[in-house]
């Protein structure tokens, strides 16, 4: 009887060790940002995530993002699509998709300044989020360009 419960006992506890698994995991490496955590990028892999502080309701300040993998230079690609939106005459919404989102990137002039702003919506959720405005110069900053 003893050797019956010595092994049940000894069964139970390889079972309970056996129910966790070590998943190999990438590093996370955060990118450029501006503002105190208003915008960064964050990449894993080859895949590049963006957090924007979500400026559409004052009450609501989450943070949303929207991600894409870096296929076929995708993530220069998107910096050059900003970059020549700021040089666009007139300047007018320019409108992605990726995966899960949409992302209309909307371009605005205030006075001798130009910006930019990321106006998102999730595709399942559709759940929306307005970045706050971004400059040429802080696109740069995000994109760590120089």
């Amino acid at each position: 009887m003893k050797k019956l419960f010595t092994a049940a006992l000894l069964l139970l506890s390889v079972l309970s060790f056996g129910q966790i698994k070590v998943l190999e995991t990438t590093p996370l490496e955060r990118l450029g940002r501006v503002g105190i955590n208003d915008v960064y990028v964050q990449k894993e892999g080859s895949q590049y995530t963006f957090f924007y502080k979500n400026v559409e309701n004052v009450e609501d300040t989450s943070i949303r993002n929207f991600t894409f993998k870096n296929v076929e230079n995708d993530y220069e690609n998107f910096f050059k699509i900003i970059m020549n939106g700021f040089n666009a005459s007139p300047m007018y919404d320019i409108k992605l998709e990726l995966p899960n989102d949409y992302v209309w990137l909307h371009y605005s002039k205030t006075g001798t300044k130009s910006g930019v702003q990321f106006m998102t919506t999730n595709k399942v959720t559709a759940s929306t989020g307005i970045s706050g405005f971004l400059t040429m110069e802080d696109v740069k900053k995000l994109f760590e360009r120089s």
